[in-house]
């Protein structure tokens, strides 16, 4: 960054910010809160839905007290946006420890949200000893192989998928989910904006972490035809952008507890944060979209 950009950002910080990526261009501005924080303005006919990740219910520790409490707030941010979504999608680790308890808890607090719809896709917390068995019989209903699925929307295709089950280090898809995405894309035509959901990162974000997922190129490389494909996910705990061809990958904040940034430390445990700053690492995604555009507008927010 420049010192001119940066001087025009300096004024920004703790503001929700919108980055649209427009033909490869990353485009920032503040949010207006008059229309709801998203580009899409008022147009009641634009997509808008909301992405939370990461909300851990189950983990005690230092790092985050009440985890449940932190979920909560971030669903009532939800419910007390100026617009009511379109859908949300929780990306993964709904619970620490997969027990049925966790699993009815998550699904109990998700079933207060004001959206059309409530989707999820499942993190390696969600699959604990049973290979995620206890998380598809609450939320893998009219899902394909284990887990994974596809719906449109307003002219824009999503396909949910599941890295999380078949792990070494990196997340991984198997034959399975890369033939499902080849079939499921098949009848698109190049113009669809298509969104991807996982838990763990699409990219090579950091692998010494296990961030990133080993076979994720073999279904990169069935969208390369698409003009727009937006990958958001999980898993790390905090926000991270990048661009790769066609391609942007979103990383997401959680409603728990931060990780280090990668490198930082020897290994990705949760970080304890002051009392009063643990609001600051935690918060919601809202996402726009107006038909016939070219991009997605993200706008990430804190729960303070």
């Amino acid at each position: 960054m420049t010192r001119r950009q940066l001087a025009r950002h300096a004024g920004w910080f703790g503001a929700a910010v919108v980055l649209t990526v427009t033909g490869g261009e990353v485009i920032s501005h503040v949010v207006d809160g008059r229309n709801g924080g998203g580009a899409a303005g008022g147009d009641a006919n634009a997509l808008r839905f909301v992405q939370i990740s990461d909300s851990h219910i189950g983990f005690t520790g230092a790092a985050n007290t009440d985890v449940t409490a932190s979920f909560s707030r971030a669903l009532a941010d939800i419910n007390a946006l100026s617009f009511r979504p379109d859908f949300v999608m929780h990306t993964g680790d709904l619970t620490h420890t997969s027990t049925v308890a966790q699993f009815d808890q998550v699904d109990q607090m998700l079933s207060g949200l004001r959206a059309g719809r409530v989707f999820t896709v499942p993190g390696e917390h969600d699959s604990v000893g049973d290979a995620g068995r206890a998380y598809r019989q609450i939320f893998g209903h009219n899902t394909v192989g284990e887990g994974w699925y596809s719906f449109d929307t307003h002219g824009v295709h999503f396909i949910a998928l599941v890295n999380t089950l078949s792990l070494e280090k990196l997340g991984h898809l198997g034959a399975d989910q890369i033939d499902f995405v080849r079939k499921d894309v098949a009848g698109l035509s190049s113009d669809t904006p298509i969104v991807l959901f996982s838990h763990i990162p699409l990219f090579a974000m950091y692998p010494q972490w296990g961030w990133s997922t080993d076979d994720a190129l073999q279904v990169l490389s069935l969208l390369k035809r698409f003009a727009s494909v937006t990958a958001l996910n999980g898993h790390v705990h905090q926000l991270f952008s990048r661009v790769e061809g066609n391609v942007t990958f979103h990383s997401a904040t959680t409603t728990a507890y931060p990780l280090p940034k990668p490198g930082t430390a020897a290994a990705p445990t949760p970080q304890v944060l002051p009392a009063r700053g643990l609001q600051a690492a935690l918060g919601i995604r809202t996402v726009d979209y107006q038909q016939g555009g070219t991009g997605l507008a993200v706008t990430d927010r804190t729960l303070n």
